[in-house]
């Protein structure tokens, strides 16, 4: 199936987030308002703005269930918005006590709490209280040493993946006695105070942790580092890296309990596959990019027969014929999908029990883009010059 294509705008699209039955999407195009867009036939169309920030909004979350959008932003705040009968998007505040950007959010499983994550070495696990009508957060800082990039909720509600500059990737406890029943224990540990530390990653060369994410059991853990690497940790198996030679990837998801979906950089979606016992590798990518491949095959760069990604083909075309800059080149389209870097990639559709069919990515080019995560487009054990080390 070929995947289906749409242009939000002519400016970055920072983060998005579909309702329930994906018949709306909220996205933030690189500004201070939210944009809910409704699908009408093949377009999306603007319907309402969600505006109350003052800066850039760095990321939203759609919660399915309780119908619920929280937005997190550069101005340090987040705001929960709720639907009114009159069909307009009501605001809530958040106390985040934070000093920094806002830089990530998401709800929790059971959607009675979500984290923030900021530029403040700090990630605020926020709850509602009724008495004041406001959203109130307690902040999980230590051992964290600088920003964190990302946060994933564990299936139990409990448990935390954070991600941050400080190249670690990390599992909390976010037990707020308030709000949470007494959790059974997992791989991760069974006595869960709040700000427990049950895990601690480091980068396999020392890079930014963008991006984090449990599998659909919670029992394993993956993150992508800014050092071209996807890390895979089994807390009683081991841990496997899959080093890459293409650009960094920024984001990922799980689609089953074997298999993982990251993007970024290269303006792919790349497909990784794996077990604790086999160890993890790259199986294909969702893009066909066979045409990139066949033009970027060129002896003696980077030795015979070496498949480079799209964007990095690009750029070495152009330095091979002595260009300035890659305007100088007389063909400047990527021969993917999306023309610029992949900012986030979602589960867009399922089938229960974890197994997601497809995916939805969303770029710096606009551009929106739905996948069939069984269209993976195989290159021999390769995906654009990844590899296993």
């Amino acid at each position: 199936m070929a995947p289906e294509i749409f242009s939000l705008g002519q400016t970055a699209i920072s983060a998005h987030a579909f309702n329930a039955d994906r018949t709306q999407v909220a996205a933030s195009l690189n500004s201070n308002e939210a944009q809910i867009f409704s699908r009408r036939g093949s377009e999306w169309v603007p319907t309402e703005t969600l505006a109350e920030h003052d800066k850039v909004i760095t990321s939203i979350d759609w919660a399915p269930s309780s119908n619920r959008i929280v937005t997190a932003s550069q101005d340090r705040n987040a705001y929960v918005w709720q639907p009114s009968p009159d069909g307009s998007w009501k605001p809530t505040l958040v106390l985040l006590r934070i000093n920094r950007a806002a830089t990530y959010v998401r709800w929790s499983p059971n959607e009675d709490k979500f984290a923030v994550a900021s530029g403040a070495r700090a990630i605020a696990v926020c709850h509602f209280d009724p008495e004041n009508n406001w959203w109130v957060s307690k902040l999980l800082k230590k051992p964290i040493r600088s920003t964190v990039l990302s946060v994933d909720w564990h299936p139990n509600n409990v448990l935390l993946a954070a991600g941050s500059a400080d190249s670690k990737a990390r599992v909390f406890s976010a037990y707020i006695k308030e709000v949470d029943a007494k959790p059974p224990p997992t791989v991760w540990g069974s006595k869960l105070p709040f700000n427990t530390i049950c895990g601690e990653y480091p980068s396999p060369a020392g890079g930014w942790v963008h991006s984090v994410a449990f599998s659909p059991s919670g029992d394993v853990l993956a993150f992508a580092s800014h050092d071209s690497s996807i890390t895979v940790v089994y807390p009683a198996g081991g841990i496997h890296n899959v080093k890459m030679t293409s650009l960094p990837v920024v984001t990922l998801t799980w689609t089953a309990e074997d298999c993982i979906v990251a993007a970024g950089h290269d303006c792919q979606p790349f497909v990784f596959s794996g077990s604790a016992e086999t160890g993890w590798q790259g199986v294909g990518t969702l893009d066909d990019t066979s045409a990139v491949h066949k033009s970027a095959a060129r002896p003696g760069v980077g030795g015979p027969g070496r498949l480079k990604s799209g964007a990095f083909a690009t750029f070495q075309a152009a330095d091979s014929r002595g260009q300035s800059s890659i305007a100088d080149a007389s063909d400047t389209k990527l021969l993917t999908v999306h023309q610029n870097t992949i900012t986030s990639v979602r589960p867009y559709e399922s089938v229960g029990g974890g197994l997601v069919t497809r995916v939805s990515t969303s770029g710096a080019d606009g551009n929106l883009v739905i996948w069939d995560v069984n269209e993976v487009s195989a290159l021999t054990g390769k995906i654009g010059g990844l590899s296993m080390r």
